[in-house]
Order: C-alpha cells, then sequence, then structure tokens
C-alpha cells in the first residue's frame, strides 16, 4: 500500500472523506463531528480525540484499521481510500467484477 505511516489523523480524515466522495457538510452530518472542528482536524491544528475516532469509525467502519493502525484486511472489509477510490474507479468504468 503506498499511504505512508507518518500521515496524520487529519490527513487520513480528508482521506476518508474523499475517498467517499462527501464534502464537509455531508461528512459532518454523517458523523456528527462539527464541520468548523473537521477542518481544524483536516488543517492539522486540532488532534482528534477519541470521541472523534469513534464518530468516524461508527460511519465508516471500512476504514477504522487503516485509520488506527496503517493495516487493510480486503477479505474482512478494511480497505485504505487508496483502495475504495480504485474500486469506486473500476465501477465507473465497468471493470469491476463484482
Amino acid at each position: 500500500m503506498s499511504d505512508k505511516a507518518s500521515t496524520t489523523v487529519g490527513e487520513k480524515i480528508r482521506a476518508i472523506r474523499e475517498a467517499e466522495q462527501v464534502g464537509r457538510q455531508e461528512f459532518s452530518d454523517l458523523t456528527g463531528i462539527p464541520k468548523n472542528t473537521l477542518i481544524r482536524l483536516e488543517q492539522g491544528r486540532n488532534a482528534p480525540s477519541g470521541r472523534v475516532l469513534m464518530q468516524v469509525t461508527q460511519a465508516f467502519p471500512q476504514y477504522t484499521m487503516w485509520l488506527m493502525n496503517d493495516q487493510v484486511i480486503e477479505e474482512a472489509g478494511q480497505v485504505s481510500p487508496e483502495i475504495e477510490r480504485a474500486r469506486k474507479s473500476l465501477k465507473q468504468t465497468g471493470t469491476d467484477t463484482d
């Protein structure tokens, strides 16, 4: 996987949001994280609390392992945003195997 371990949690949250193709307001609505908090997290101005991590993983459980420890287990449904973007790209081009 090309995602580097030094990626901040804020960068990871942004990567999840972008892979899911949602804007900040929709992500805020889906997770319950205030939009201003989300902006500060993504910009690296705030460190996420345990509550924020729970909110993200409850809304997007498929990214839990990647968000918490940079690991993916595709066969268990645990993916990275990079993998999810590739899947969506394949579906858009009609070359997926599902």
